[in-house]
């Protein structure tokens, strides 16, 4: 079955269902406390992802630190998210899935498939864009070691980010 056709049934099966449990949970509980429970969820939910994305963020960090991809890490973060957006969703279908996404079990063999799908490159910058920074040896100048700039040097610029040289007319305004 093609991906997109899937994703369609699944876009339109789930409002159906969220209608489906709302009126089979209103008929049941009646509808205040059914509305309660939809923003109890929202407020539960919105806890969750900020304690879990915390978390998965301080893992994130501690695995950059000691220099390992923190891939895992980071598909448990996606899932976190997805999880805080479904249970911000109106609905018991989809609080339902952004609950067991908040489980570790479940969002582990979930990444656990994932991961046997995807293929992680690792691509590494040169000296200025990762690692600790190196520095050459300091320099310490006294104030007689340097000057105003000379007025004859090619490299003095007349205007910021401009050489000055006889070949090159001055701008004119």
């Amino acid at each position: 079955m093609p991906s997109g056709l899937i994703l369609f049934l699944g876009l339109l099966a789930i409002p159906v269902a969220e209608i489906s449990v709302f009126i089979l949970v209103g008929s049941e509980i009646g509808v205040f406390p059914t509305i309660g429970l939809v923003f109890l969820t929202a407020v539960i939910g919105s806890m969750l992802l900020r304690h879990q994305g915390l978390s998965i963020m301080g893992r994130v960090r501690s695995e950059m630190d000691a220099g390992r991809v923190p891939g895992a890490e980071l598909g448990h973060g996606a899932m976190i998210l997805v999880a805080g957006v479904l249970l911000l969703t109106p609905g018991f279908v989809t609080d339902t899935i952004g609950f067991l996404l908040f489980v570790p079990p479940v969002r582990e063999s979930i990444w656990n498939t994932i991961r046997k799908r995807i293929a992680v490159t690792v691509a590494q910058t040169g000296p200025a864009g990762a690692g600790p920074r190196r520095r050459g040896p300091v320099v310490d100048l006294d104030a007689d070691d340097y000057g105003p700039a000379d007025p004859s040097s090619p490299w003095r610029g007349d205007e910021p980010g401009r050489l000055s040289d006889e070949r090159t007319p001055p701008r004119r305004p």
